[in-house]
């Protein structure tokens, strides 16, 4: 209790709070992504729900490894080495969830361009179909989610704080969601765009597994430019429609 009160009291761990929420939030933002996109295949009874239960799974798992913290540290020490090259199991992680990123992102565009794909998991019954989504989304929230905390905890050492800062943004996701995968239904154009967020998301969480660290900010301002160029496009696109 005195613990708490001493937290609640020192300014530095409000500054840490705010700072840590804002983190959180901003790496939420690929698995927002990944999960609108994704769900927006599924039959429109099953699209809200599977969101629904993507980001619960992103809660659950992230508090789940915020109650192992031990566990966690020793997820950045070296278990294998390659030609000389070190890797932890976060490392690892990291490159297996950036493979299926690229992986799952090059077939979504292939299956953009190409109208007549072969059938996939999507096509299948609904409740199927509903399985394979929260499968995939269960499988990208565990490799963001120790992105996310491995990165909290270097942020700050009181697990309260973190608790907080992860409730706090993973709420954020559940309200964003709905309308991120509304917008990105509304404009096909956006689809394409993101899917080229979640190759170039995925070829960094590959580069961070393999030890280069690409600093966020990059990564980001990129985004925000593309998307920024995107919105230009879909204001002259509608300008040229109320001319016709």
């Amino acid at each position: 209790m005195d613990y708490l009160l001493a937290l609640l009291i020192d300014p530095a761990a409000w500054v840490a709070l705010a700072a840590l929420i804002a983190m959180e939030i901003v790496l939420g933002i690929d698995n927002l992504v990944f999960i609108s996109i994704l769900t927006n295949k599924l039959p429109g009874a099953q699209q809200k729900k599977a969101r629904r239960i993507g980001i619960s799974l992103a809660l659950i798992l992230r508090l789940a490894l915020l109650g192992t913290l031990a566990f966690i540290v020793h997820l950045i020490e070296p278990v294998v080495s390659v030609f000389g090259q070190s890797f932890s199991w976060r490392d690892l992680i990291l490159i297996a969830g950036g493979l299926f990123l690229v992986w799952k992102a090059t077939k979504e565009i292939h299956h953009a361009v190409d109208k007549k794909h072969e059938p996939d998991i999507f096509d299948a019954p609904t409740m199927r179909g509903l399985s394979a989504a929260v499968g995939q989304i269960l499988l990208l929230d565990l490799v963001f989610s120790v992105d996310s905390i491995v990165t909290a905890v270097g942020m700050t050492p009181h697990l309260p704080i973190m608790v907080v800062a992860v409730i706090v943004a993973v709420l954020t996701m559940l309200f964003a969601a709905e309308p991120l995968s509304r917008f990105i239904r509304q404009h096909p154009t956006i689809v394409m765009l993101a899917l080229g967020f979640l190759i170039m998301i995925g070829m960094t969480l590959i580069a961070e597994g393999f030890g280069v660290h690409v600093p966020k900010g990059y990564v980001y301002t990129a985004m925000a430019f593309s998307a920024a160029v995107e919105g230009l496009n879909m204001l002259s696109r509608r300008a040229a429609k109320k001319k016709v």
